[in-house]
């Protein structure tokens, strides 16, 4: 049981310490064998676990949003109006990005090269965000809540309309600038969802 773990064990230790390093250093000026160092190995024992620096970072990033998507999961997943849970799942993704990056200007870095490079990661994350909140516009839309037609399309309208409140370099540089609030672009995408009242 123990050696099952050691493998899983070791990848993990491997990434939590580049993230430290990604952040106290940054991405670029942190190499395989800072890492290797601080964990007392050789930079050959790391190559064991990751084919190279990009597989690392790939890695930190995945598990940086992997705790974005298991949160909005949580949320997606929880009994309730598909109103309220869709504000908190917009809210919480706002929130654990900003947190993540925006304030932390080297990791800040590492995400806009992944932005830049379209690494598989940065789409996978935004596919499978676009299918959390696709599945809580189906659920208000089956409860009555919401009147959508095309539910993944209102999930890709969703996230266009969020852009400002989810992308990381967009959140840093709009943080200052004049716009709506976080709350006030969910109330926009709430009535745009709600049932039309159609005139007589």
């Amino acid at each position: 049981m123990v050696s099952d773990n050691t493998e899983a064990d070791t990848r993990h230790r491997i990434l939590v310490v580049a993230e430290r390093l990604f952040r106290e250093i940054g991405y670029q000026k942190t190499t395989v064998a800072d890492i290797a160092r601080l964990l007392r190995m050789s930079p050959a024992n790391v190559y064991r676990f990751f084919s190279s620096k990009d597989a690392i970072r790939e890695g930190v990033a995945r598990r940086l949003m992997g705790e974005v998507e298991d949160a909005s999961q949580a949320i997606a997943a929880r009994p309730g109006p598909a109103s309220e849970r869709l504000r908190e799942l917009l809210s919480t993704i706002h929130q654990m990005n900003t947190e993540r990056y925006v304030g932390d200007s080297k990791l800040h870095e590492m995400v806009a090269i992944a932005m830049e490079e379209d690494w598989d990661v940065c789409r996978t994350h935004i596919e499978r965000t676009t299918g959390m909140i696709a599945e809580v516009i189906a659920d208000g839309a089956a409860a009555g809540e919401f009147q959508v037609q095309d539910v993944p399309l209102a999930a890709l309208c969703t996230c266009t309309a969020m852009i400002r409140f989810f992308h990381p370099q967009m959140i840093a540089q709009a943080a200052h600038k004049p716009g709506p609030s976080l709350d006030q672009m969910i109330d926009f995408v709430l009535v745009g969802l709600a049932p039309h009242q159609h005139a007589r």
